[in-house]
């Protein structure tokens, strides 16, 4: 099986990371990295608690263009952003890929985090889904379908995030119709587009699942219908550059798992 030593969800203190871009290359190279691609979080206009400022992606650019000059002859870097699809005046010839992300769902002026917690989950279904969270992960799935109609990414990120709280079914039930029908309407949307699902492990990096997103039982449909994965650790430190990538290799050895370097490289 081969274990790729790259990853292409990787963030800084040009978002909400924890380190500089050049620690981020460090510690990439002493973990024996091939590749790594940097992912800051794409700005927004209504929220810029977590992501780029305007001024602060051109430095950004600047500054990864930089690193990849300096340390070419260690690793091979990427300048990437994670473009959330409520993101705008997004110009993808600035990077060198993109992944297509979904992290609100916009809802009557309102825009929904899904990733901020169980409890603003629960909060925000009574508010405006009638208490229903199978219909709050329905808007969800409608927003996911449409990622990459709206930001061209080359990955699709983290595809099922809103059960970042939902590992043991606290919140809501995955096996119920309802759930499973707009999930899979929306990964077969997207598989028309040939593009790689992200096998996410940054939740587990920051304790919040055990387990990589997908779940299994989408990695299941997605492989069915010919779908293919990349590994990332959607890294916010750079402790966890690698975080469950051994673990998730075994875990999803039944599907096809790709270098998305060499996609770069074959274009």
């Amino acid at each position: 099986m081969m274990y790729y030593k790259e990853n292409f969800h990787t963030h800084s203190t040009y978002c909400d990371g924890k380190n500089a871009p050049e620690e981020m290359v460090k510690a990439a190279i002493e973990k024996g990295f091939t590749a790594l691609g940097f992912s800051g979080h794409s700005h927004l206009d209504f929220d810029c608690g977590w992501c780029m400022t305007a001024e602060g992606t051109k430095e950004y650019i600047s500054v990864v263009h930089a690193l990849k000059e300096k340390y070419a002859d260690k690793i091979n870097i990427y300048c990437g952003t994670e473009h959330d699809i409520l993101s705008t005046g997004i110009n993808k010839s600035d990077y060198d890929f993109t992944l297509g992300a979904v992290h609100y769902i916009p809802v009557n002026g309102e825009y929904l985090a899904v990733d901020e917690s169980g409890d603003t989950q629960k909060r925000d279904a009574d508010k405006h889904f009638g208490g229903s969270m199978l219909d709050y992960a329905v808007a969800y799935y409608k927003e996911v379908g449409d990622v990459l109609e709206k930001t061209d990414g080359d990955i699709i990120a983290h595809f099922d995030l809103l059960t970042k709280f939902n590992e043991n079914g606290e919140l809501f039930d995955t096996s119920d119709r309802k759930y499973r029908n707009a999930c899979f309407e929306a990964a077969e949307k997207l598989l028309a587009y040939n593009r790689p699902f992200e096998i996410n492990t940054g939740a587990i990096a920051r304790k919040k699942r055990l387990t990589p997103y997908p779940s299994l039982e989408i990695a299941d449909f997605i492989h069915s219908k010919g779908g293919y994965f990349v590994i990332n650790s959607d890294s916010h430190d750079t402790a966890y550059l690698d975080c469950f990538f051994e673990e998730a290799m075994q875990m999803y050895s039944k599907y096809n798992i790709v270098s998305f370097e060499e996609i770069l490289k074959n274009r």
